[in-house]
């Protein structure tokens, strides 16, 4: 960078930069983006000083449809879609779902150890979420049946889930 363009940078700063600021500010209403957005304004033009050319037009509208242009363009860029400021980092509950998968395959591999009768039993009155009634025209016994074979199928899952080393 020559001593000129060092001019040309200073000079077009102290004349617009405060202004760019306040007009990016308003409509953004992110004095942070609008810093970003004023700088980005100033490189492009020390890039093209050819359009800073009296002859052209105003400096000043130049600089300002630049800026204008660039908070349109990062209003349609995906990363105003997906980023956001914040004050502080929101909590965010990260789900382990290894544990329930864990748990669903103990108690499957426990189910394996169950007669044929208590794992019916069991199927329909806790998996389907029938009423003993329900429950004993599906498997076509009696209701008492169905209370007893629950009664047992609980005793001896129980009974295999602490063979399989689960404590609870």
């Amino acid at each position: 960078m020559t001593d000129a363009d060092e001019d040309l940078v200073r000079a077009l700063h102290d004349e617009h930069a405060g202004a760019l600021w306040a007009f990016v500010v308003s409509l953004t209403g992110d004095r942070v983006s609008a810093q970003d957005i004023v700088q980005e304004t100033l490189l492009r033009a020390w890039r093209h000083p050819e359009s800073l050319d009296p002859a052209r037009g105003s400096t000043r509208a130049w600089l300002f449809t630049v800026a204008r242009r660039l908070v349109i363009d990062d209003w349609r860029s995906a990363r105003n879609r997906r980023e956001s400021v914040h004050a502080e980092v929101p909590d965010r509950e990260v789900v382990d779902e290894s544990e329930r998968l864990l748990q669903q395959w103990v108690l499957a591999q426990a189910l394996t150890r169950l007669s044929p009768e208590h794992r019916a039993v069991l199927r329909e009155c806790y998996f389907a979420g029938r009423s003993v009634a329900e429950a004993a025209r599906v498997l076509a016994i009696p209701e008492g049946t169905v209370k007893s074979r629950t009664h047992y199928a609980l005793m001896n899952l129980r009974l295999a889930l602490q063979e399989m080393g689960v404590s609870r």
